[in-house]
């Protein structure tokens, strides 16, 4: 064999031996959000897939089966440990129960982020990437005092379940910008103002918000303010009101700033709503996830990812953006 040849086969075996080793430590990162169909979470997803993309990055998803499925999040933590994730971001459908499950990860080496949901505790995970959603309940709890202007308001909240830190903080953030007194971020249960009527669960459901929203109204005609959870939440109510000839003279408020949701403000069935931004949320947290995985570095403590108001109806002494900016921001796009 010429020596020529004896070289280049050489130096073809050392790029195949190479390749072979940059494909095998190919960081493996994880996503478990709630659910899979929820809107927010499916850009979400879109968010931390283009992440891991671009950092060349392995990403492995799961989800709950609903909003409130702890088990099949346990799952999917330990089944992404045992496909040799390095990091797991998750949005945790029931704050305190999943905490063990992400113990057992951390201790075996698996940096954990919360997004958009904290863990109870919230150092149970390494970092928390997220709304400040008690600051997105104030914007729009003040919002529609300054709309109502002295007027007597009747509240309906539409909640997301009972004990989950997102619905206590924007629930607790709307009463307190509403002018509820004694009420503050550190509040750690579902405050209850003096004007509010009727508080039901719509676990951020559309069908189920429709479903609350009848059963306020019919304890309670006179409602005139209601504040959901989230937009498909806010779709539910309107839906509710409509079949009663009400949705013209009450107002919804509301949390995400989805771009459906923002259609919904275009078109005055929503009066507002706070938007936040999970792609944001997503893409830095994958980034943060591919570091450690390649260098061991840590992320630790809380990373707020931002929150606007949206609205047509301009309130003279709060800043919002119109929907026209909603519709070019809406999931952090």
């Amino acid at each position: 064999m010429k020596l020529s040849r004896r070289i280049a086969l050489a130096m073809l075996a050392s790029a195949t031996t190479i390749g072979s080793a940059t494909a095998a430590v190919q960081p493996i990162v994880g996503l478990i959000t709630k659910t899979e169909t929820n809107p927010f979470f499916v850009k979400m997803k879109e968010g931390a897939q283009r992440a891991a993309s671009a950092r060349g990055a392995k990403l492995l998803t799961a989800a709950g089966k609903a909003d409130g499925d702890n088990a099949g999040q346990v799952t999917a933590i330990e089944n992404m440990v045992l496909a040799g994730a390095r990091a797991i971001l998750i949005t945790p459908n029931d704050s305190k129960a999943i905490v063990p499950a992400i113990k057992k990860a951390r201790a075996q080496g698996v940096l954990v982020i919360a997004l958009d949901s904290p863990a109870d505790p919230q150092d149970a995970t390494d970092a928390l990437f997220a709304t400040d959603n008690y600051q997105a309940g104030l914007l729009i709890g003040q919002y529609a005092r300054a709309a109502f202007n002295g007027k007597p308001a009747s509240i309906a909240t539409l909640d997301l379940f009972p004990g989950h830190p997102v619905g206590i903080a924007r629930h607790n953030g709307f009463l307190a910008g509403f002018g509820a007194p004694g009420i503050s971020a550190r509040t750690v249960e579902l405050a209850k103002g003096a004007n509010v009527v009727c508080m039901a669960d719509s676990y951020g459901d559309q069908g189920k918000g429709q479903t609350a929203m009848e059963n306020c109204l019919q304890k309670n005609p006179g409602i005139n303010l209601v504040y959901t959870i989230n937009e498909p939440a806010a779709a539910g109510a309107y839906k509710a009101l409509k079949a009663l000839g009400r949705e013209k003279d009450v107002m919804i408020v509301s949390v995400d700033g989805g771009c459906s949701g923002v259609r919904d403000v275009k078109a005055g069935v929503i009066a507002a709503t706070a938007q936040q931004y999970p792609l944001k949320m997503a893409e830095l947290a994958l980034a943060a996830g591919v570091d450690y995985a390649n260098t061991g570095k840590k992320i630790s403590g809380y990373v707020d990812t931002g929150v606007t108001l949206i609205t047509d109806k301009k309130m003279a002494a709060q800043d919002s953006k119109d929907t026209a900016f909603g519709l070019t921001s809406c999931w952090g796009k």
